[in-house]
C-alpha cells in the first residue's frame, strides 16, 4: 500500500487532520533519514513504513481513550506506536509517555518531540520506574506474558493494556492466562489478515 493510499485511510477512516499528515510525513522522512545510522526499523521495511509501521500504529487510535490523562509505549524504538498517538490528538491535556531503554533511540525520540511540538516525554527502562498511566500500548516489546507481567506488577492503576500481535495472538494468549486471566479483546488489524490488537483490562 502506497504512501497516498495509507493518508486517505488515515484522514478517511481514522480522522487524522492535515496538521498531522503533515507531521507524519516529516516523522517518517526523518527517520529513514536516521535508519542509515541506526537500525530503529527493518532497512527493507522503509519502503513501505507508511503501511507497514505508520498505519499499523495509526490503528490503534480508535482503541484508545483520549479523554483520560496519559499513555504509556512500552518499548517505544523509533516511535511506534506512541510518536504517532502523540501526533494524532489534539487534546493538549493527553500525556504521551514514551519508553526505552536505548540511548540512541531515546535521543531520536527527544528531537522528534521538540521539532513536532508534541505533548510527550521520553524515559528509560520499564523497569525503573512506576508506570502511572491509564492506558498502556506496546508493539514489538516482549513476548505477551512478560508485557502482562509488567502490567500486573509497575502499573499502579486500573488501566487497558493494548497490544499489537500477529498470527499467533490467541495462541499467546492462551499461554498467558494458563494462571490467572483477565477480560479481553481482540480486534483484526486493518494492516495485516493475520494481525490482531489485543486489548486486555487491569482493574
Amino acid at each position: 500500500m502506497h504512501e497516498q493510499e495509507v493518508i486517505q485511510i488515515l484522514k478517511n477512516d481514522l480522522n487524522f487532520r492535515d496538521e498531522s499528515i503533515n507531521k507524519l510525513r516529516v516523522f517518517s522522512k526523518t527517520l529513514i533519514e536516521a535508519n542509515q545510522k541506526h537500525n530503529f526499523i527493518s532497512k527493507n521495511t522503509e519502503i513501505n513504513i507508511w503501511h507497514r509501521h505508520i498505519l499499523d500504529s495509526a490503528q490503534l487510535v480508535k482503541h484508545i481513550d483520549f479523554n483520560r490523562v496519559s499513555l504509556s509505549d512500552l518499548g517505544s524504538g523509533g516511535g511506534f506506536p506512541g510518536i504517532v498517538i502523540a501526533i494524532f490528538t489534539d487534546n493538549r491535556d493527553f500525556h504521551v509517555k514514551l519508553y526505552e531503554k536505548s540511548p540512541v533511540k531515546r535521543k531520536f525520540l527527544e528531537e522528534t518531540i521538540v521539532s513536532l511540538d508534541l505533548k510527550a516525554e521520553v524515559l528509560s527502562n520499564v523497569y525503573n520506574d512506576e508506570i502511572d498511566s491509564e492506558t498502556i500500548v506496546c508493539r514489538a516489546f516482549k513476548k505477551l506474558s512478560e508485557v502482562i507481567q509488567v502490567s500486573r506488577e509497575i502499573v499502579k492503576k486500573p488501566h487497558e493494556l493494548i497490544v499489537l500481535k500477529g498470527k499467533n495472538a490467541q495462541e499467546e494468549l492462551n499461554k498467558a492466562f494458563k494462571s490467572q486471566k483477565y477480560p479481553y479483546r481482540l480486534k483484526k488489524s486493518i494492516t495485516s489478515e493475520n494481525s490482531k490488537i489485543i486489548i486486555i483490562k487491569f482493574n
